[in-house]
């Protein structure tokens, strides 16, 4: 049977009041009341229903959907390795097998001897719809393997334990793990943290190899919902580091890794609006810090009085510093000048001696690899652009020079002197100029279909690096620019604050006002434009799509946060107490009630024309539930007074994520550029 129409959800009304304001809510319905499980036969029917119906609209386009896949999986090497790279006694790399959509874990003696397949991600795999593995650890002997694995989207991993040398899985198992595995206690015991029945981390448990986990110690617990609980390791391996922050406040404990019984040293008290990391060398911490910069500074203090903070490097306007490493003989700290990548070796015993590593191309993307040793005299290094594929570097810091191990492979082909890049600076009506990174042929006709990506929240900068996929739309004409927007700190620390809070809107109109920009340029057309974000990304779509319709040609929102203001009301939701110091608290604050309430894409859905709007959710993602995206296409065509495509694919056994596997995925990025090609009225 053909289908015709598609699904209307049911009214049901239904209200809302805070503040003495009342707002109604007619889809409330479609979340689950047993969630999270999701058993309502009413609601797995419209689920049901919208799927069909993206199936049956999306049917005319499986020829280019199946071309589009082609290529894309043409342009991935499908035998792969990583460049192995020296921990200990084992040199370690990941392999990917010819159509294999998952990898291996691979090691081998550095002294010589066989390879050994230490976890088979296949295998592991196989029968299941999802697959997703979460932490890997070696032990600090190199003897044994601790990994956790979610096989369904809810990101809910169960860690396990073997033995390497003779693939034997011990008893030992933890399920409903959201966190990193963490080696202490000489290799007999693992620090974890557990989801709780509100998918949060507010926990660090230590548990003993051999021992049930009902006698699992609980090292720190975390009073505050807002707060999450995370757990690493020292670059030097003799502490154990909890953290616990929310968007704006952190605070660290430190516990002698061979004894995590130890009563845990408090660096320093939390205070509100205040972020820090921290590591030690010798004695000594390095504290990264906001407390005297909103850039941060790097800070020292003695081991014996850990709270109190030396300047060693002072923060600054214009050097974004966004991390720091130690090793044994220098340190390296991470940062952006202008919204760009810049990396600088520093020294112990020099403060004024400072060695930036030099790239060649003007906008880049760069940062520090995987560097698992504490004693090294080579850097591994990752770098690319928005024309360069990704390569693997070493960095001789003696030296001073730059060694390309790998460059990322395309086996369809691809040359490099046929595209260019720009970086543009675009005023947003305030004025505030907003940078915007660009590629597109050198051979494109002016005037062309765009493609606009942002994100622009939870200061996440949207880096200006290299994607096979991307090529897809770039290699049939379009320009394809990612909007720097306020939001992320992509320009440093002010500017994710610049879009935050009471200054969220400026997100939504900086990105509009750098897609006018571009028609400005002579680039594109208002409604030569699609567009794409997903989770606070989809958020941004439903802004938009709200305030600027005809602009768009078509908007693809995957996983969209667009229930706003429903969300920050429950706080039995998992994310939703550490979410207000991001959107603020609408239960307790009014101003912030009304002013989320005037954003919200799910509130303010209007009657009015809008353009071919592609929406995403994953049935099991914990981040954006299943009913927002359904909601809001619920109302969508309710109230919108076009006759555009408006289709919702939901996946039955996903997370926020999509599907998992290198080419399923692919599947799905195919599907949403056929979408927009179809929507742009474009061939091939």
């Amino acid at each position: 049977m053909t289908l015709t129409t598609p699904p209307v959800a049911a009214k049901k009304p239904s209200s809302f009041t805070y503040h003495g304001i009342t707002v109604t809510d007619d889809y409330a319905w479609l979340r689950d009341p047993g969630y999270p499980e999701v058993t309502d036969k009413v609601v797995l029917s419209h689920l049901a229903a919208e799927n069909a119906w993206f199936e049956a609209r999306m049917a005319g386009q499986k020829g280019r959907i199946d071309a589009l896949f082609t290529e894309m999986r043409g342009r991935i090497k499908e035998a792969d390795k990583s460049v192995p790279q020296k921990d200990g006694n084992f040199l370690y790399w990941i392999e990917f097998e010819e159509g294999a959509e998952y990898k291996k874990w691979w090691r081998k003696p550095v002294a010589g001897g066989d390879d050994e397949l230490i976890l088979d991600e296949v295998a592991l795999a196989e029968g299941k719809e999802y697959f997703r593995l979460g932490a890997i650890a070696v032990s600090n002997d190199g003897k044994m393997l601790a990994w956790a694995v979610d096989d369904n989207g809810s990101e809910r991993f169960t860690a396990r334990v073997k033995v390497i040398a003779t693939d034997e899985i011990l008893p030992d198992a933890i399920p409903g793990t959201l966190s990193s595995l963490i080696w202490v206690g000489n290799d007999k015991g693992l620090v974890y943290s557990l989801a709780n029945e509100n998918w949060r981390t507010d926990n660090a448990w230590l548990h003993c190899l051999g021992q049930p986990t009902s006698s699992d110690v609980e090292l720190y617990h975390e009073g505050d919902e807002g707060f999450r609980v995370g757990s690493s390791l020292s670059a030097n391996e003799q502490w154990l580091i909890i953290g616990t922050s929310d968007h704006e406040t952190s605070e660290v404990r430190l516990i002698p890794a061979a004894d995590p019984l130890a009563p845990p040293l408090l660096v320093k008290t939390r205070q509100t609006g205040v972020e820090y990391d921290v590591e030690e060398r010798d004695g000594q911490l390095y504290i990264h810090a906001n407390d005297t910069h909103e850039n941060f500074r790097l800070a020292t203090a003695p081991l014996a009085n850990p709270g109190e903070w030396t300047t060693l490097i002072e923060g600054s306007d214009a050097f974004y510093l966004t991390g720091f490493d130690l090793f044994r003989d220098f340190y390296v700290v991470e940062g952006r000048v202008r919204g760009l990548d810049r990396i600088e070796v520093r020294h112990y015993d020099d403060p004024a001696r400072i060695e930036p590593i030099s790239f060649p191309e003007a906008s880049f993307s760069a940062g520090l690899g995987e560097n698992p040793e504490w004693a090294v005299e080579k850097l591994r290094l990752s770098y690319e652009s928005m024309v360069s594929p990704a390569s693997v570097m070493d960095y001789d810091v003696a030296a001073r020079t730059l060694a390309t191990l790998k460059v990322q492979e395309i086996p369809s082909g691809y040359d490099a002197s046929l595209y260019v890049t720009e970086r543009l600076e675009i005023p947003a009506r305030d004025g505030t100029l907003i940078p915007a990174s660009v590629v597109m042929r050198k051979d494109r006709k002016p005037g062309g279909p765009l493609h606009l990506y942002g994100y622009g929240a939870y200061g996440i900068a949207i880096e200006p690096g290299f994607s096979t996929t991307r090529l897809s739309l770039v290699d049939r004409g379009f320009a394809y620019a990612i909007a720097h927007i306020r939001g992320g700190d992509d320009m440093g620390r002010a500017w994710y604050k610049a879009g935050k809070l009471e200054r969220r809107t400026n997100a939504f109109t900086d990105f509009v006002d750098v897609a006018k920009g571009l028609v400005e340029r002579g680039l594109t057309a208002p409604g030569r434009i699609s567009i794409s974000g997903g989770s606070a990304g989809g958020e941004l779509m439903g802004a938009v799509a709200n305030s600027d319709p005809a602009l768009w040609g078509a908007v693809v929102a995957h996983v969209p946060f667009v229930d706003v203001l429903s969300t920050m009301l429950d706080e039995t939701l998992p994310l939703t107490p550490g979410e207000w110091p991001e959107w603020g608290n609408p239960i307790e604050d009014k101003a912030a009630f009304e002013l989320i309430h005037s954003y919200s894409p799910y509130d303010q859905v209007k009657a009015q024309p809008y353009p071919p709007i592609l929406v995403t959710a994953g049935l099991n993602d914990p981040r954006v539930t299943y009913w927002e995206p359904a909601k809001w296409v619920a109302k969508l065509r309710e109230l919108k007074t076009d006759g555009n495509e408006l289709l919702l694919k939901t996946n039955m056994g996903a997370g926020h994520g999509g599907k998992s596997g290198r080419f399923e995925s692919l599947k799905e990025t195919a599907e949403e550029f056929a979408f927009i090609l179809w929507q742009l009225g474009m061939d091939g």
